[in-house]
């Protein structure tokens, strides 16, 4: 009884410190996500006030966190919007993949890390933050403007990547040989294309059998469904964020935005305790050597991320002021950082104080470079054309005042507001 009781008094003082910081947080235009980090880190193993009685709990809870994030975000993206993406976008795909994980890749090889740790590193300094991009859009009012779409775009290419290199980190992790590593992404591979055919095909009929009038059925059928596709994903390495977010992709319609109205506040309460989470698995006396590191790695990849959504919106014919805005609203990291974080930690611990450290920085960095990149860049331009400089970028095709105004053709403004809106709540 006693267990029990220390149970619920750490369960509840954990629940209601997360819900003062997010508070906190809203009121000073922060992303919760590092507040969240930080809690983790002093009531963890060598923090100010370790945690033992909830511990397990906890664990189990970042799991269903990590598997609600992941469902979220495929309700947010139809099986027709990923083709289009993948089939417009793949050139900055590419380019957003070499320029953002080969200086993880490059940093954990200098540190001694060995192939596991480089692609581990690579991952987590790759894939930029849909949550924290989202509600940094939404702040700023910038949903309708013609460089969102591009931005919208890059994140889908991401988290469709993330189907294929989660299992194949997976089974580097686990120690498999090249034949089951090949296996697995063999396996990964046929189950993104065979959920992407079936929601093309059959996303009606999936999302019929789903549907349910009363909100308590459709919770339990589509939290039940999720948890158990990630759990069979799971046993075959196929990694069980990958299984909830292909779940979220085969649903669509009126069943997708009624789930995600649904499980949008679980999702905030276990994302937050993945957070946390994560922070407790983490040294805190870990962290002050790699910060070092951990900031050159982040001050490398603010540029390279910056360069990827400059091309990126170049390619889409918009003039320099939004590809600067596109590339400095990319620079976040935030949950999928964490996520491949935490699936390495296990076997290369090194990474769990640097990664926290690298998303830290970047979480808070990234909303001011969102909204001071482009106005920074238009000065630096000005600065050169008053030295008869010629102004990089500057008088070209679409820089009028209007250029935030409209999105391109064949992509309506509501779209994006209503993808970016509802991941930002």
């Amino acid at each position: 009884m006693h267990d029990t009781t220390a149970l619920l008094v750490e369960l509840g003082s954990v629940i209601l410190g997360l819900g003062i910081i997010g508070r906190f947080a809203g009121r000073i235009g922060l992303s919760p996500i590092p507040l969240y980090l930080l809690a983790g880190l002093a009531f963890g193993d060598g923090g100010l006030l370790p945690l033992g009685a909830s511990e397990e709990f906890t664990a189990v809870g970042a799991e269903i966190g990590v598997i609600l994030l992941l469902l979220l975000l495929g309700l947010e993206y139809s099986a027709s919007e990923l083709v289009t993406s993948l089939k417009t976008q793949y050139p900055s795909g590419a380019v957003d993949f070499v320029l953002n994980a080969t200086p993880g890749a490059v940093a954990a090889l200098l540190l001694g890390w060995g192939p596991v740790g480089a692609v581990a590193l690579a991952g987590v300094t790759w894939v930029s933050s849909s949550g924290v991009i989202a509600k940094v859009l939404t702040d700023l009012g910038r949903l309708g403007n013609r460089e969102t779409p591009v931005i919208l775009g890059v994140l889908v290419i991401e988290d469709l990547s993330m189907a294929v290199y989660l299992p194949l980190l997976t089974a580097m992790l686990a120690g498999v040989g090249f034949a089951g590593g090949s296996v697995a992404l063999l396996v990964a591979l046929g189950t993104v294309g065979f959920v992407l055919y079936l929601a093309l095909r059959h996303g009606r009929l999936i999302s019929r059998a789903v549907s349910s009038d009363n909100p308590e059925m459709l919770l339990l059928v589509v939290l039940g469904l999720t948890v158990l596709v990630a759990g069979v994903a799971q046993e075959l390495q196929v990694s069980a964020a990958v299984g909830a977010f292909l779940v979220g992709i085969a649903l669509s319609g009126e069943v997708a935005e009624g789930a995600r109205k649904l499980l949008t506040p679980l999702r905030d309460l276990f994302a937050a305790v993945f957070f946390v989470f994560f922070g407790l698995s983490t040294d805190p006396s870990a962290i002050p050597p790699v910060l070092l590191p951990a900031a050159l790695l982040a001050v490398v990849t603010v540029l390279t991320k910056i360069g990827t959504g400059w091309y990126a919106a170049r390619r889409a014919g918009i003039g320099s002021r939004g590809r600067w805005r596109a590339g400095g609203t990319l620079v976040a990291r935030g949950e999928f950082s964490i996520v491949i974080a935490g699936l390495a930690v296990a076997t290369e611990p090194r990474i769990g104080p640097i990664a926290t450290a690298y998303v830290l920085i970047l979480v808070i960095v990234g909303p001011l470079t969102a909204r001071w990149t482009q106005p920074v860049a238009a000065r630096i331009q000005a600065w050169r054309g008053q030295n008869g400089g010629s102004g990089a970028g500057g008088g070209g095709k679409g820089d009028s005042g209007t250029e935030g105004d409209s999105v391109p053709a064949g992509r309506p403004v509501h779209a994006a507001q209503e993808e970016f809106a509802s991941s930002a709540d």
